[in-house]
């Protein structure tokens, strides 16, 4: 048995004998008030009744400016800067949710859609579907909070000479601790990654294995993911000691962040991949007196990320290719790129350790008990998240590999063995994660415009209000706007609820007063243009605009 679920057994045994006394102290306290009822002593009895004890109220966190980190140990990783905070100095200890009671959590960076995917309005009903998602946007949110402290506290203590197991407990550990980890509601969205060298994505350490060390001369991609209610932060770093990987480094962050300024509401993937792919190969990289032309890896990309999903479904590539599929609002995307000194491309090599419940699989009948036992355990625990078989050792599921080999043979589970280019060659990654959010304006306050419909069809009115109505909204105003205030100047004075009639009846059409989010401040500016055959007219342009 692992010791998580040693550990688990014996906090069980703690509760059952705290229960057991509270019990007997009950059962003594009602005897001593049982002798003590008879007679004039009752009263007195009463008074002897025990106070039950105050929960204790955990002391406020009090705010403090937390001091500046020097990274300057790590290749390219910048300098945390000074900023005011309640989290604990150097290790942060206090969970991301406590630290903001209100359940609002830190927006991050906020970027404008560019080009063509500056605007999109919405119709009525995407004032609710703002609402719904801005609860899926604090779940990604508080994920978000916690990657970011964790990976600062990581990057104090990553240093060479250090066994990369004990570099994915402490991480994993940590994450945790900050998001307060409760089964598939909060916790860890996927294995620890850290892939060294050639090897550019899916590797982390078995269980006791102490033996792989990080070394100074080595290149190491930190892939950790964090999840709260399913919506999973997936973000990754390389970390170097030698200045002689720099530009290595440089091209993959360089190419994450023009990704992440290309992408956007109907933004094509090919066009993003070519322009990270452009941005990637304008650089070199001298290694030993030899210069290498950094490669984009061409079968590796970023990716959607759905519900409980890491990989959603679509895929972002890192290359000039003929994808026409567009990005869509409300969607969440890894935009990661990794980059290599090799071929630029990546094979399966080294042995498994990321798995991942494929939730689409159909039921297969299982033979072995060990295997449905296994597969019970993976529900439980991970669901269709990925999980690595270390974290099979933590549950209990220590005896897992002919079982896992099962599961994995009947189609129930996919592995993702290690992706590596050439021997002797270095790959770096750079990863962040982004919500493509809707920038609309929303109908807002009372309706004041309206407008017949020309291509109304013809409904037998019932009302007589009504008919009056419209036979003055025909006379006046015909398929132009009009608003109320016009109305009770034609003498309809007691129209509202006739023009609710004809609104119903698709006969008007209401247009509500549009507006962005309270607080904002918005500002118009418009011409009226002629297309001529020989040219166009802007016809109301003046001296003034």
């Amino acid at each position: 048995m692992s010791s998580a679920a040693a550990e688990e057994m014996k906090n069980g045994a703690k509760k059952m004998e705290k229960e057991e006394l509270s019990a007997n102290v009950e059962a003594e306290d009602d005897e001593e008030e049982d002798e003590a009822g008879d007679g004039a002593q009752a009263v007195d009895a009463k008074k002897k009744r025990k106070k039950k004890k105050k929960k204790k109220t955990e002391a406020p966190l009090v705010p403090h400016t937390r001091p500046a980190q020097d990274n300057s140990a790590l290749r390219l990783v910048s300098d945390w800067k000074t900023a005011e905070t309640v989290q604990t100095d150097m290790e942060p200890t206090i969970p991301i949710r406590r630290m903001f009671p209100d359940g609002r959590y830190p927006v991050g960076q906020e970027v404008e859609y560019a080009g063509e995917n500056a605007k999109r309005k919405s119709d009525a009903e995407m004032k609710a579907k703002e609402e719904e998602f801005d609860k899926e946007l604090q779940n990604a949110r508080r994920a978000a909070e916690c990657h970011r402290q964790v990976r600062r506290y990581a990057q104090q203590f990553i240093r060479p000479g250090m066994p990369l197991l004990e570099i994915c407990e402490k991480i994993e550990g940590k994450v945790e601790e900050l998001i307060e980890a409760n089964g598939l509601e909060a916790g860890k969205g996927f294995p620890t990654g850290v892939s060294l060298n050639n090897c550019a994505a899916h590797w982390t350490p078995q269980t006791g294995d102490t033996k792989t060390i990080l070394k100074e001369s080595d290149i190491m991609k930190v892939d950790f993911g964090v999840q709260v209610g399913g919506r999973i932060i997936d973000c990754a770093w390389s970390v170097a000691f030698d200045p002689k990987f720099d530009n290595l480094i440089k091209a993959t962050q360089e190419g994450t962040r023009m990704g992440l300024k290309m992408a956007g509401i109907d933004a094509r993937f090919s066009e993003i991949g070519e322009s990270i792919q452009e941005v990637i190969e304008s650089f070199e990289v001298e290694l030993d007196g030899k210069v290498h032309r950094i490669k984009s890896i061409r079968n590796l990309n970023g990716h959607s990320i759905g519900p409980y999903r890491v990989h959603g479904g679509k895929s972002v590539p890192i290359v000039k290719t003929t994808e026409s599929t567009k990005m869509e609002e409300g969607e969440f995307y890894a935009i990661e790129t990794f980059c290599s000194t090799g071929k630029g491309y990546v094979v399966e090599d080294l042995d498994v350790s990321h798995y991942m419940k494929d939730a689409d699989a159909p039921v297969v009948p299982l033979r072995l008990k060990g295997a449905k036992e296994l597969l019970y355990a993976i529900n439980t625990y991970f669901g269709s998240l990925a999980f690595c078989r270390r974290w099979l050792d933590n549950v209990g599921q220590t005896r897992h590999l002919m079982n896992l080999k099962n599961l994995v043979d009947n189609g129930i589970v996919t592995p993702y063995p290690p992706l590596c280019d050439q021997r002797g060659s270095f790959t770096s990654q750079m990863e962040h994660t982004l919500v493509l959010r809707p920038t609309y304006v929303v109908e807002d306050l009372d309706v004041s415009h309206y407008m017949k419909d020309a291509d109304a069809p013809v409904v037998p009115l019932r009302l007589k209000g009504a008919k009056e109505l419209l036979y003055a909204i025909n006379t006046y105003f015909g398929s132009l706007a009009f608003c109320r205030r016009w109305l009770d100047y034609v003498g309809q004075t007691r129209h509202l609820m006739n023009l609710k009639n004809l609104v119903n009846n698709g006969i008007v059409t209401p247009y509500p007063p549009l507006c962005d989010q309270r607080g904002s401040f918005t500002s118009q500016i418009e011409h009226t243009l002629v297309l001529r055959p020989m040219c166009k007219k802007i016809i109301s342009v003046g001296d003034d605009y």
